[in-house]
């Protein structure tokens, strides 16, 4: 097969995202001797790795569609000008921090986030982590790393701050990708104002990550309760520091690896910490938590008291019951934190989306459906086979993400330089529902869990 024309080292590529998948493509296209520029919202690198005190705003009760996102997509022209007027709505109201908030959303770090996965094993293809690094570290040395491996393989000279992708659509003449940016800069008076750009690629690759668009489940009663007291209920996304909840008695609903970890910092520091699950294959071992983790099963509904107090004073319970699937009841909870995920969703390309179609349903052009579980028609997690100059990575997970992130990048980097050649079409389709009918659609589609998962998928990609 002849190396795809729309492939080589003269092509320019668009990258989405600054954190280790964002860098490690941008990394190694630029070594491949392609024009890379990398987009990034907020006005750091790092991806998930980065601590921001700031809280993201709250997201609708329950999950909306996930085209939508976790940010209101511009109008195409809103903010063309290059010194606009004062910002039509939505942001004529904002204060200028809310500004900030609002354009690029806050990641779910926390302050005692820490790896789960040993440096040895945790480590990028890019490079090894400083001489001492201990087997477990925070959130801020694992940031440095990423923004170190950014400045050493020149990705930090091609990546543009504050600058958040709104649409990636395929040219009208089918030659690459034009890309709409808004970039928010400062007047001269120090507030802030936003400013649109429209750029042409021959390829785009998007590093957006997992942990944007938070997952709000549709239990009975639970917006009531957020209506009545919104401050004491929140997405882990929104979770900081344990001394917030000193004294209470917290509800956290969820079993994966945050739920678990804000458990942890929550014992000791909380009254009571009840965690709920459903039994899943993905649940973290009741063994591995703290003694005094209180598990409780599946939620089945909430209930408000009547008449509702208002306002709610300081150290007083919500006044409501949560019913159990058992028949059992909860009483008595101050604050309740949903560690229950997030959609995948990527709001700059809309015309990949359909909010109305059922993950099952899928045609084989899209690669979002109603359900914001998976992404659809990817070959290899990577490319998207009805045109492959648009690539992800980051995909998959349960995996050692900076390892895996790096095997990508190459295979990536090497195809896009021309390099190497990908299956055609029918074979590409073929393969990708040969997974289909392995795995299933849904969320478990794109996981590497498992004895030797990832060590199959890698080798499966490069061959």
């Amino acid at each position: 097969m002849a190396v795809d024309e729309n492939f080589g080292t003269s092509r320019s590529v668009a990258v989405i995202g600054a954190g280790i998948g964002g860098v490690s493509a941008a990394a190694y296209l630029l070594k491949e001797g392609l024009a890379v520029t990398l987009f990034e919202r907020s006005g750091v690198g790092g991806g998930i790795w980065h601590f921001d005190e700031r809280i993201p705003g709250d997201p609708p009760y329950p999950s909306q569609r996930p085209s939508l996102g976790d940010y209101e997509v511009s109008q195409r022209g809103q903010f063309a000008s290059p010194t606009p007027p004062p910002e039509p709505e939505p942001f004529a109201k904002d204060t200028d921090s809310n500004f900030e908030l609002r354009f690029a959303p806050p990641g779910p770090c926390y302050a005692g986030l820490k790896t789960n996965i040993p440096t040895n094993v945790l480590v990028s293809s890019l490079g090894p982590w400083p001489d001492g690094t201990e087997r477990k570290i925070n959130q801020e040395l694992a940031e440095k790393y990423i923004q170190t491996l950014a400045t050493d393989h020149g990705v930090t000279d091609v990546t543009l701050l504050h600058t958040r992708v709104d649409e990636v659509k395929p040219t009208p003449a089918g030659t690459g990708w034009e890309v709409r940016t808004v970039s928010l800069e400062k007047r001269c008076d120090g507030s802030p104002r936003l400013k649109e750009r429209l750029w042409h690629f021959d390829l785009v690759v998007v590093a957006t990550g997992h942990y944007c668009t938070p997952r709000i489940p549709d239990f009975p009663g639970l917006k009531d309760w957020k209506t009545a007291f919104p401050d004491r209920i929140i997405h882990s996304k929104q979770y900081r520091r344990p001394q917030r909840f000193y004294g209470q008695n917290v509800l956290v609903i969820g079993a994966g690896v945050s739920s678990s970890d804000i458990c942890r910092e929550l014992v000791g520091v909380a009254h009571k910490v009840y965690q709920s699950v459903r039994g899943g294959m993905y649940d973290t071992p009741i063994h591995l938590m703290p003694e005094s983790t209180i598990r409780i099963g599946p939620i089945d509904k909430f209930r408000l008291s009547s008449p509702i107090p208002s306002p709610l004073t300081e150290g007083t319970p919500i006044p409501g019951t949560i019913l159990l699937t058992s028949g059992d009841t909860l009483h008595d909870i101050h604050t309740v934190i949903l560690a229950t995920g997030y959609i995948t969703s990527y709001p700059f390309l809309p015309h990949l989306h359909s909010d109305t179609t059922s993950l099952d349903a899928a045609p084989a052009d899209i690669l979002i459906t109603a359900d914001g579980d998976m992404v659809h028609n990817l070959h290899k997690d990577i490319f998207y086979i009805p045109d492959p100059t648009l690539a992800f990575i980051g995909v998959p997970y349960h995996a050692a993400a900076f390892t895996l992130f790096g095997f990508q990048a190459q295979v990536l980097a090497r195809v896009f330089a021309g390099k190497a050649n990908l299956p055609g079409r029918e074979e590409m389709i073929k393969e990708y529902e040969g997974k289909v009918g392995e795995k299933g659609r849904g969320r478990g589609f794109h996981s590497l869990a498992g004895p030797g998962a990832e060590v199959a998928y890698d080798r499966a990609a490069y061959g």
